[in-house]
């Protein structure tokens, strides 16, 4: 058995925002993605992912009390039995949605009147699937938006207006012809834990200042990044990217690996690239803006570097 694929994604703009009503924009990532198997020779990872899945079992049971959505647990039981896990080349903790493909596959294959990608996807339909996904994928991260499975279930990139309201966005087609701009992965080479950072973000919007920080500057820079992006204004969108990249380096130290407070520096400083957080930080990928690649990639000649998009 291997069911169908379910991609990555990228938040490209909202981490943290989102939680406080920003504007977020996510887009699939195909590069990485994950699929259901049932194998006899499994491996250790296979292994770990099949007893990972046992207890992602019995949370679902535990969930189906709430109403919001019901599973074929006795088939989901048997498959996992039978030695089923979650086959993916997402790496786990670097932002880019390995759970939330996960919950998307779950979802997909043992949900009980379930919302077919195939239907006419209204809002209400759209705020349900968020509503199911993010219930899902708490079992994960104790708290989630559920936008990760979302994305990863429709394959589409998805504007979240706010909490309330989401729908799917048409971005601008990537043009590889005489273009020099990207948006790129970096990859920071550790693992980033969601948990930790999203109580620190917690923690800190105790305090009025962050508050008004994140309202005044951040949410603001923000939407206007998404708005730009989505218009296809790019010299626009580098005036904003730059001035987010500096309130993130500014007040979101705990999120930026020490290692690369310097880098991010310097891209604001030489205008060479623009750096941010891809997902909530600590480690995994970073996200990277730059005008020019070739001059990125010599900045960051010591770093691997992975374009997710063309401008």
């Amino acid at each position: 058995m291997k069911g169908p694929l379910f991609y990555s994604k990228i938040l490209l703009f909202g981490e943290y925002g989102i939680i406080k009503d920003s504007k977020g924009l996510s887009i699939p990532y195909n590069f990485y993605k994950g699929a259901l198997k049932v194998s006899t020779d499994t491996t250790d990872e296979a292994e770990a992912s099949n007893q990972s899945l046992q207890k992602f079992a019995s949370y679902l049971a535990e969930i189906q009390d709430q109403g919001v959505v019901s599973f074929d647990t006795d088939r989901m039981n048997q498959d996992i039995a039978a030695g089923m896990y979650f086959d993916s080349s997402i790496p786990q903790g670097y932002g880019v949605g390995s759970s939330g493909a996960l919950v998307a596959a779950i979802y997909d294959k043992y949900a009980l009147e379930k919302i077919t990608v195939l239907e006419n996807l209204t809002r209400d339909k759209l705020l349900t699937l968020k509503k199911i996904f993010g219930l899902m994928e708490s079992f994960f991260h104790g708290n989630s938006s559920g936008l990760d499975p979302l994305n990863s279930y429709l394959s589409l990139p998805i504007l979240i207006n706010s909490k309330d309201h989401i729908e799917p966005a048409g971005i601008p087609s990537q043009s590889v012809d005489h273009k020099k701009g990207a948006v790129f992965l970096l990859d920071s080479g550790i693992v980033g834990e969601t948990a930790p950072m999203v109580s620190i973000f917690m923690e800190n919007m105790k305090q009025e200042g962050f508050r008004n920080m994140l309202k005044n500057q951040f949410v603001k820079h923000t939407d206007a990044c998404i708005d730009d992006f989505l218009r296809g204004d790019v010299k626009s969108l580098f005036s904003n990217i730059k001035q987010l990249s500096h309130v993130v380096l500014d007040n979101f130290k705990p999120m930026i690996p020490k290692q690369f407070h310097e880098l991010w520096q310097k891209g604001i400083e030489t205008n060479e690239y623009y750096l941010k957080l891809c997902g909530s930080g600590g480690g995994g990928y970073i996200l990277g803006f730059t005008q020019d690649l070739d001059k990125a990639k010599q900045a960051l000649k010591d770093y691997k570097l992975e374009v997710v998009y063309n401008f």
